[in-house]
C-alpha cells in the first residue's frame, strides 16, 4: 500500500511513518519546518519526506490513502487539492494507528492529563526487561529504549501507546484514544486541560467516560485511586476495574515513599504480593507513574496478580528527554529542562525539586506556549505554581491567534506577585534578566526551564553561557 502523510515531521506522525515503512508499505510525506531529531530519523529510515506543501507530491505519488496529521487544517494546499480531486481516500493518524499498528493485538493505552509519556515509556521498558516483545508508540524520546519512541515489536505481542484526549483531526473531533480500542486502559489523572477544545472539566470527564465504554471485557481499567475526578466517573461493570494509589482503599497500594538525594524508594502491595522499588526518579507522582505502568504491563502480558512483573529493572530507568533533564551542572548552577505546560505539573515538579535540593535557591522560567497556556483560564493557577520558586520568569506568549478576551496577561500575572514573578515581552529579554540575576546570586542555584516547545532555545544558550 502507498501511504502519504500530510504533516510528516511531527513526533507522532514521523514515528508512525517509520513504522508503516517497516511494515512494508511505500511511504512519502511533506511538512514545513523539518526539525530535528525527526528530520534525520525519517531520512535514516528511508522515508521520502519533502519540505513544503505541494499538490504535485500527491499527484506524482498517487497514494492509496492519505493520512491527515492532527495539526493540519483547511486551506492547507495539499489538503485542498486532495479534497477537490475526490479520488484519494483519507484518514486520521489515530485511525491508521488503530488499524495498521495495533490491529488485533492487545493494546495498553496510557491516558490522563499528566504523566502519559513517562508512564508509557515505563510500561514499554518493563515489558522489554521481562522478555516480552511488545511494540510501543511514545510521544517523546525515551532514554531507556534503544529503538526510540516507536517500535513494532513482535507480531501478536502487546502494543503500548500513549493515549491522548486531544481531538483526532480537523474532520474527527473524537479524542485520539478512542481509536486505540484499549484492552488495558490506564487513567493516570483527570484535570481540566486543552481549553481550546474542551469547555470545562465536565466535558473532559465525558471523553474519559467514552473511552472506558470500549475497554475489552477481558481487559481492565486501571486508574489513580487518589483522584476524585476519576472516582466520580460511572462504574464499568463490563470489565475489571483496579485502583492504584496511596490511599488505604486502593487495590494496589503505594506506601513508604522516601526521597533521598538523587534517588527515591517505595513499596507496592496487592493481594498478598509486596515489592520494593528503588530508583533514580523523584516525586510521589513518579512513584504512581511506575505503579500504574507495572500493573498495566503485568495485566497486558497475562499476569494473574497485578504485580506479576519483575520490577528490578526500574533501578536503571533514566526517564524521558525533556522531563526534568539536566542540561547544566556546575559547582554553583544546576539547570534542568522540563516539559511542564500545566500548572499542576509545574507545582508538583517545583515541590519535588524543593525536597530534592533544599540547599539551592530555585529559579523557574516558564514559556506559555501550548494552546491552553496562552489562554487566561489558568492564569492565576500558573502564577501560584510558579511562586513556589524563589524567583520566576515568565516568557513571551504568542497569542496572535487566541481570542483577545481569553488571552493570558503575563504582566497582570506578575503584578499579583511582584516579590516572586517577572514578565518579559520576549524570551531573549527573559534570558538576559535571568542571567543577570544568576550572576549576582551568591547561593547555589537551581534553574528550571518549563516549556512544551522550543523556548527559542534560551535554555541551551543559558547552559552554554554558564558552562563557560
Amino acid at each position: 500500500m502507498k501511504i502519504y502523510f500530510i504533516g510528516i515531521c511531527g513526533t507522532a506522525t514521523g514515528n508512525v511513518a517509520i513504522l508503516t515503512k517497516r511494515l512494508g508499505h511505500a511511504v512519502r510525506g511533506s511538512d514545513t519546518g523539518m526539525y530535528e531529531p525527526m528530520k534525520s530519523a525519517l531520512a535514516n529510515a528511508g522515508v521520502d519526506a519533502r519540505e513544503g506543501w505541494n499538490p504535485k507530491n500527491l499527484e506524482e505519488f498517487a497514494p492509496d490513502i492519505v493520512v491527515v496529521g492532527n495539526a493540519i487544517s483547511r486551506m492547507n494546499p495539499e489538503l485542498e487539492f486532495m479534497l477537490a480531486a475526490r479520488k484519494y481516500k483519507y484518514t486520521s493518524l489515530s485511525a491508521l494507528i488503530g488499524e495498521k499498528l495495533i490491529g488485533e493485538r492487545k493494546s495498553l493505552v496510557v491516558s490522563g492529563t499528566h504523566g502519559k509519556t513517562t508512564t508509557t515509556s515505563l510500561a514499554a521498558y518493563l515489558l522489554r526487561a521481562n522478555g516480552i516483545g511488545a511494540g510501543w508508540l511514545v510521544g517523546g524520546i525515551p532514554a531507556d529504549l534503544p529503538e526510540g519512541g516507536s517500535n513494532l515489536g513482535d507480531a501478536g505481542a502487546p502494543f503500548v501507546i500513549e493515549g491522548d484526549e486531544y481531538d483526532t483531526a480537523y474532520f474527527d473531533k473524537r479524542s485520539k484514544f478512542i481509536h486505540y480500542r484499549p484492552h488495558i486502559l490506564l487513567v493516570n489523572n483527570i484535570e481540566f486541560d486543552h481549553a481550546d477544545i474542551f469547555r470545562d472539566l465536565v466535558d473532559v470527564k465525558r471523553t474519559f467516560t467514552h473511552v472506558r465504554r470500549i475497554v475489552s471485557p477481558l481487559g481492565a481499567v486501571v486508574e489513580n485511586g487518589d483522584d476524585p475526578n476519576i472516582a466520580s466517573l460511572e462504574p464499568v461493570p463490563w470489565t475489571k476495574r483496579l485502583s492504584v494509589g496511596f490511599g488505604d482503599n486502593c487495590d494496589v497500594r503505594i506506601s513508604g515513599f522516601v526521597q533521598s538525594g538523587d534517588s527515591s524508594s517505595f513499596k507496592l502491595a496487592c493481594a498478598g504480593v509486596e515489592k520494593t522499588v528503588e530508583w533514580n526518579l523523584q516525586g510521589e507522582y513518579n512513584a504512581r507513574n511506575a505503579a500504574m505502568a507495572a500493573v498495566g504491563a503485568a495485566l497486558v502480558s497475562g499476569g494473574k496478580n497485578p504485580l506479576d512483573i519483575g520490577l528490578s529493572a526500574l533501578a536503571n530507568f533514566k526517564g524521558v528527554k525533556r522531563r526534568q533533564e539536566t542540561i547544566l551542572k556546575t559547582e554553583k548552577i544546576l539547570a534542568i529542562e522540563d516539559f511542564g505546560h500545566h500548572p499542576t505539573a509545574i507545582k508538583l515538579t517545583l515541590e519535588s525539586m524543593r525536597l530534592k535540593y533544599p540547599e539551592r535557591k530555585i529559579f523557574a522560567a516558564f514559556e506559555p506556549r501550548s494552546n491552553t497556556a496562552k489562554m487566561n483560564v489558568f492564569q492565576d493557577a500558573f502564577g501560584d505554581a510558579l511562586a513556589l520558586a524563589d524567583a520566576a520568569y515568565i516568557g513571551a506568549a504568542n497569542t496572535a491567534k487566541t481570542d483577545p478576551s481569553r488571552r493570558i496577561d503575563t504582566a497582570a500575572m506578575a503584578a499579583k506577585r511582584p516579590d516572586k514573578l517577572k514578565a518579559f515581552s520576549t524570551n531573549a529579554e527573559l534570558l538576559e534578566g535571568l542571567s543577570n540575576d544568576i550572576k549576582a546570586e551568591r547561593e547555589k542555584c537551581l534553574c528550571v526551564f518549563f516549556s512544551n516547545g522550543s523556548f527559542d532555545n534560551i535554555h541551551k544558550i543559558f547552559a552554554r553561557r554558564f558552562a563557560e
